[in-house]
């Protein structure tokens, strides 16, 4: 397995496409709304990458996928395909999840919106997604292993009485979509690749209210609950630096990177 090393320069452009992709997040946020559907919400994103920040959706095409975003609602994991026929209610949780080419370089994130007033278990689910992520985060440095970002993760996740999905995972990413390493969500401390200043990836755990199961459904993409439960996920793409991590899709007083 061959992990890419980024130079600063190198890591500079990816935050340039990873600002790209968190803006974009931040754009659709208003619109995420009951009654909206989730083909609206992906054409709205779309517009914004292509006419207003004359970049690139990386998803259009990528393995015949038609689509800007991914928005995977309620019990659905991931890779939820956006459509006229999905309409947001009151109460639902979705995901969306979008990456931007800028320069030759992507800038992969995603995070949850609730739509209306959420249920005290969905809000919980989400909260505790989102602290995970961070923990993964706050476990990245050099010398440190992917084993000790995925227990971080799986620990606080299981504390709480919730499931890791371990189907899918982090990616190593640069100027490839999705490189090595895998950056798993559960693990053991000290195993796995040891991190090394220049390592660039995501950290995306999935995380279930019920079993960890899944079930892919017969479009080929979306991924759901085995058990029909809600699931949430929350990404950020990192970089390991000389003495710890940046994080490149990071918005300078976002809320939601209340835990850095």
């Amino acid at each position: 397995m061959t992990i890419s090393l980024k130079t600063p320069e190198e890591i500079e452009k990816m935050r340039v496409a990873g600002r790209l992709a968190a803006e974009v997040l931040q754009v659709v946020a208003p619109h995420v709304v009951p009654g909206v559907t989730t083909e609206e919400l992906d054409r709205i994103c779309y517009e914004h990458i292509v006419n207003v920040q004359g970049a690139t959706p990386a998803n259009v095409g990528y393995k015949g996928y038609t689509k800007t975003t991914c928005t995977s609602v309620n019990n659905v994991i991931c890779h939820g395909i956006p459509s006229e026929g999905k309409v947001l209610k009151d109460g639902d949780i979705i995901n969306i999840d979008v990456t931007v080419i800028k320069d030759g370089w992507h800038g992969d994130t995603s995070r949850m919106y609730y739509v209306g007033t959420p249920s005290v278990m969905a809000r919980r689910l989400v909260e505790v997604t989102r602290e995970a992520m961070w923990k993964g985060i706050h476990a990245v440095r050099p010398g440190a292993t992917l084993g000790d970002v995925g227990h971080a993760i799986q620990k606080h996740a299981e504390a709480q009485r919730f499931s890791v999905v371990r189907e899918y995972c982090g990616h190593g990413i640069g100027k490839v979509y999705h490189d090595e390493p895998q950056v798993l969500h559960y693990g053991t401390p000290g195993a796995g690749v040891v991190l090394q200043e220049g390592m660039t990836f995501t950290i995306e755990p999935m995380i279930n209210e019920g079993t960890r199961f899944t079930k892919v459904l017969p479009d080929g993409w979306t991924v759901v609950t085995k058990d029909r439960k809600l699931s949430a996920q929350w990404e950020h793409m990192v970089a390991v630096t000389a003495d710890g991590v940046d994080v490149l899709t990071r918005i300078p007083g976002d809320d939601n990177d209340a835990f850095l």
